[in-house]
């Protein structure tokens, strides 16, 4: 049990990084939906470095490098030229799908180096995310930039109006939301799955995206659904572990996504818009005109 619940943390620290970058993207009101992508790119990348240099440290830098690079770009399609936010971030997912398998291939297989060293049986990553997210919380809420962020996710004119620049705004914030979703990557194949092999993500990256409208842009919500569904992940590969003969292994491993398509349908009715819509960005997925 102690087993799972370790690794239930650790899966749990790289969906909080991941939602947590996407969280600060979507409260200066760009959407990245391509969120999977930069994982697969800062994974690829993290491994390759990290296997050819013989060092964690760099394949981390590495992955959260490329994180930060496809985040600027999401920024010059979405922000400079005001394209469509969904196109673009679909458009980094399936880039990814083709790019990462031809640069991933020849390295497939285990990275074959030591595990990174733990503390108290964790890896650094699930104390980096709840460290990131109290950051975030007090960035957010308590700090004259917090607000300039909330404000252009908001009401991006009325932000351009008392002095805010919305561009240099936004492209900060995507680009701290490419940079987690690119170390997100790597943590999880430096750490939690150190093997390298096509499209090894398999949905990590949706379910982050669905944890930030589920949490409803707050960091503490966010920290609370990733703990869920990183045990949810977690048991979902070992349900013999608590419930031993119930359902097959295959019905376990929809269960995260099950649940991730029930959340996202139920966010969408007029009944959650009515409730609780007030906590999303009025400006999310809106191209600022003077941008």
């Amino acid at each position: 049990m102690s087993e799972l619940l370790l690794r239930s943390l650790e899966a749990s620290a790289i969906f909080l990084l991941a939602a947590l970058g996407e969280t600060t993207n979507q409260r200066s009101g760009v959407l990245n939906v391509g969120l999977e992508g930069v994982m697969l790119f800062g994974g690829t990348l993290g491994f390759i470095v990290a296997q050819t240099a013989g060092d964690h440290g760099l394949g981390l830098a590495a992955g959260v490098a490329v994180g930060a690079l496809l985040g600027l770009v999401h920024a010059f399609v979405s922000v400079t030229l005001r394209g469509d936010q969904v196109v673009s971030g679909m458009g980094l997912w399936i880039l990814s799908f083709g790019l990462t398998t031809y640069i991933g291939n020849p390295y497939t297989g285990p990275l074959g180096m030591e595990r990174i060293s733990t503390i108290g049986g964790l890896s650094p990553f699930p104390y980096l995310a709840v460290a990131l997210v109290c950051v975030a919380w007090f960035v957010l809420f308590r700090t004259g930039l917090g607000l300039a962020i909330r404000s252009v996710g908001e009401n991006p004119a009325a932000a351009a109006a008392s002095g805010i620049n919305v561009a240099l705004t936004r492209y900060g914030c995507t680009l701290v939301g490419g940079a987690l979703g690119g170390l997100a990557g790597a943590a999880y194949t430096l750490s939690y799955n150190p093997v390298w092999n096509y499209n090894f993500l398999g949905g990590w990256g949706f379910v982050s995206l669905a944890l930030v409208f589920f949490a409803m842009w707050n960091p503490w919500i966010l920290l609370v659904g990733s703990v869920l569904f990183g045990t949810m992940w977690q048991l979902s590969l070992s349900p013999e572990l608590v419930l031993p003969g119930v359902f097959s292994r295959y019905v376990w491993r929809a269960v995260p996504f099950v649940t991730t398509i029930l959340i996202l349908t139920i966010i969408s009715t007029p009944w959650f818009r009515t409730r609780w819509g007030l906590a999303k960005p009025e400006a999310l997925g809106l191209p600022y005109p003077s941008d």
